[in-house]
């Protein structure tokens, strides 16, 4: 069983305004939203770490690499 621990995070009003915004459209809370993008990051990172690549797609099929640091 994973304990909690809870941590201090500051944010600017940018990236403040960014998540409640994401949290509001998604309809869940901004430690949900905090939480499910670490989730992301952590699956992205295991793939390219892999030599995967990731690629995003428009509805015209043209496609773009995205670079992640």
């Amino acid at each position: 069983m994973d304990h909690k621990r809870t941590m201090t995070l500051n944010l600017t009003v940018s990236e403040m305004a960014a998540l409640e915004d994401l949290a509001a459209r998604k309809d869940m809370s901004k430690t949900a939203i905090l939480r499910h993008a670490l989730r992301l990051y952590q699956l992205i990172d295991a793939k390219i770490t892999k030599g995967g690549r990731l690629y995003l797609e428009d509805d015209k099929k043209a496609k773009a690499e995205l670079l992640v640091v």
